[in-house]
């Protein structure tokens, strides 16, 4: 059983008890999120998102830390023209506590209201018609 999720605006693969690194949240270390599922796989595929609501992944913070740095120069032969600059992601952590497929019976179904008797419409006051003062 696996689940698509998306954070950051990116989709990752995960299965209880799999760690992966995604950009910062804004929540504290030991802190639990919830995920929101793409796509998921235990015996049949769910895709469709009136069935992905059933489908429930949480996560924990485990820390949060910086990626690797990476170098970016930027140059153009025998023009004299040079740039170095750098950059470095700030990360979080997660480590997938929960992969599940909630029971539908827990939702109950809409309830149909009575079809309201129609009310005839109120009559609108007549405009009054304006007389000349002569």
């Amino acid at each position: 059983m696996y689940a698509v999720v998306e954070t950051g605006g990116k989709q990752y693969k995960v299965e209880q008890g799999t760690s992966l690194l995604v950009d910062r949240l804004d929540a504290k270390q030991g802190d639990k999120v919830a995920l929101r599922a793409v796509m998921f796989r235990d015996t049949d595929v769910l895709a469709a998102p009136k069935e992905l609501e059933k489908v429930k992944v949480e996560a924990k913070v485990s820390e949060h830390l910086r990626g690797p740095k990476i170098k970016v120069f930027k140059y153009k032969a025998k023009k004299g023209y040079r740039r170095k600059n750098g950059h470095r992601s700030e990360l979080t952590k997660l480590e997938v506590t929960e992969v599940k497929l909630l029971k539908s019976a827990t939702k109950k179904p809409a309830e149909k209201k009575p079809a309201a008797e129609k009310k005839p419409a109120a009559e609108k006051p007549a405009a009054k018609e304006e007389t000349d003062g002569s």
